[in-house]
């Protein structure tokens, strides 16, 4: 079965609540300075819930054309290697109900170094007032590992990616893909090879990866046989993983990250399918299979 799918800080945190302050520019991830004016005084940020998370932070300040203020967010880089952040915010209003949810992407963000970003887009400006945003999630991946769903192809010619899912009665289902965007054939053949890792990127223990999700829920639609595929250039394959999050006797479970390798040799691609495992100790994958869908 396939799967549907810096600027200084202008406003510094004090224990949990926003203070204010005004700053400059600071280079951007890739080295290019934001295109952000001075700001004046930043608004205040009303409930403190939700604005500081696993080294993100949610600044509201006036530069907004409007004068309004226009919501903000940092990401610092506190490890050893580049990283790149994918933060999924809350928008709320003034009485706590949820209003809609964003996910941005950060690339690449330097060891040591915080990068500021708008929240919202060039099309799509996010305004605090009335509309305060909370983060609900982060998570953060070797740059070198992230998956690249736009953009230049990657040097190993491929995209490897996740979609969003299915979830029905307790069993999920994730499709892994994988996308020949270079310009030459792309051979694979079996099964991906797979890595659980925890909240903190360290692996999981205790879990069974098994080969074929028929051992999960015959439900599924069971899986074809492993065979050679060849990928011409703009081809693509799936490969789903499938489990269920059951809960009983011991501790549940939780795998945010997988470590997707498409071959041997191939290099690795961290996708987060937010495995909840529960105490099933269980997941399964299916071979790749080459996607006919025009």
């Amino acid at each position: 079965m396939r799967t549907a799918t810096s600027l200084a800080l202008c406003a510094a945190l004090a224990s949990t609540a926003l203070l204010t302050g005004c700053g400059t520019e600071t280079a951007g991830a890739s080295g290019d300075r934001d295109a952000f004016a001075p700001c004046a005084t930043p608004a205040p940020a009303g409930d403190p819930a939700g604005v500081s998370r696993d080294h993100v932070t949610v600044v509201n300040r006036t530069c907004g054309a409007s004068g309004a203020p226009v919501a903000e967010f940092e990401v610092s880089n506190t490890e050893k290697e580049p990283l790149t952040f994918t933060i999924t915010f809350s928008l709320v209003n003034d009485s706590g109900q949820a209003m809609d949810n964003i996910t941005r992407t950060v690339e690449a963000v330097k060891p040591g170094q915080t990068v500021r970003r708008p929240l919202g887009t060039d099309g799509e400006p996010v305004v605090a007032q009335g509309r305060l945003a909370r983060i609900l999630k982060v998570r953060a991946v070797p740059a070198a590992e992230a998956p690249s769903g736009s953009g230049a192809c990657p040097p190993s010619g491929i995209r490897v990616t996740a979609d969003r899912g299915d979830a029905a009665m307790g069993l999920r289902v994730v499709g892994l893909h994988l996308l020949n965007c270079g310009s030459a054939d792309y051979g694979i053949e079996g099964y991906p090879a797979l890595r659980l890792l925890d909240e903190d990127r360290d692996p999981v223990r205790g879990v069974r990866v098994l080969h074929g999700t028929d051992q999960i829920s015959t439900g599924i639609g069971g899986d074809p046989a492993p065979r050679p595929l060849t990928l011409r250039p703009g081809e693509s394959a799936y490969a789903n993983l499938a489990w269920r999050n059951t809960t009983q006797e011991g501790d549940a479970v939780n795998a945010p990250y997988v470590t997707v390798t498409a071959k041997p040799g191939a290099a690795p691609v961290t996708v987060t399918p937010e495995l909840d495992l529960g105490t099933t100790g269980r997941l399964g994958v299916g071979p790749w299979t080459k996607d006919d869908t025009p």
